[in-house]
This record gives C-alpha cells, structure tokens and sequence, in this order.
C-alpha cells in the first residue's frame, strides 16, 4: 500500500499552522499547542524541514519559525522529501538503486513510469492548497465533458 507516514502526515499539520499566519513567527511550543501535537514531535519536525529549506528560523525573545517562502510555492514532493526523502515505490525507482535484478527486470521501465507520474502529481500540489488556502481542481470524469476513449490518439506501446 502507498501510504505516507504518521511523521509526514502531521508534518503537513505543522506546516500548514504556520501557513496560516505566514508574517509570524511561531516558537515549537506555539506550534505544539496550536496542533495538539506533542513538543517533541514538532520540534523534530521543524527541524527537518528547515534543513530542507522550506522553513527560516530565529533565536531570541521574537525568535521562532516561519515558511521561507509562500505556501503556494511549497509542494507536497517538498514536504515528503523532507520528512521521507525522494519518493520511491520501487528500490529501481529512486536515484540510487541497488537492484540486483535492474539489468534484467521487465517490469522495471514500468514501474519507474508510474513513479514519475506519483512525483509529478506531488508536485503539483501545494501547501496552499493542502492547508485549504487554495482550491484543489479533481477532476471527476462523470461531471466532465468527456471525450470518447475510441477518439484519443495512442501511439505504439501506449495502453
């Protein structure tokens, strides 16, 4: 099953608290109780992600945390990323595999496409719109004008 982890569920419920308010800075402990998280876990988790980049920080009396850029320009990839590394649902599918069988697997192509369209569709998403400060499109293909599957143009090896 794909499935992200507990960690990165919630480190999205960080994230999106401190989206709520971008021109403040919150302290762990801000965070902690406007989450209903416990200190330790948002503590580890603004720390990962200002490693990665996507939080600045300050020390002092006025110090704490806040996005480093706008909650629109944060993607979900960005978030797992920081929390999980780079999506991977094979051991072929990330940057450094170490299969044994890559050279002669059939399914490997395959599998590093669906990959791709997974990291593609992370994305696309934002923060902003993980938060609900921005609509999400779905598309739902009964309430769509659809074009009959007779008439889209597939090309050799396409399904």
């Amino acid at each position: 099953m794909l499935r992200i982890s507990k960690l990165t569920d919630y480190g999205t419920v960080v994230l999106a608290c401190l989206a709520a308010c971008p021109a403040q800075r919150l302290t762990a402990t801000e965070v902690a109780e406007r989450t209903r998280l416990g200190l330790a876990t948002v503590s580890k988790l603004l720390k990962s992600f200002h490693r990665a980049g996507l939080l600045t920080s300050a020390r002092g009396a006025r110090g704490g945390y806040q996005l480093a850029r706008p909650a629109a320009a944060i993607s979900a990839a960005a978030i797992i990323d920081a929390i999980e590394g780079p999506v991977a649902i094979t051991e072929c599918s990330g940057a450094h595999s170490t299969c044994a069988h890559e050279v002669s697997c059939s399914t490997g192509g395959a599998w590093q496409r669906i990959n791709g369209a997974i990291r593609r569709s992370l994305d696309e998403i934002s923060l902003a719109q993980l938060s609900g400060q921005e609509a999400v499109a779905i598309w739902r293909p009964h309430l769509s004008p659809a074009v009959p599957p007779a008439a889209i143009p597939r090309g050799p090896g396409r399904l």
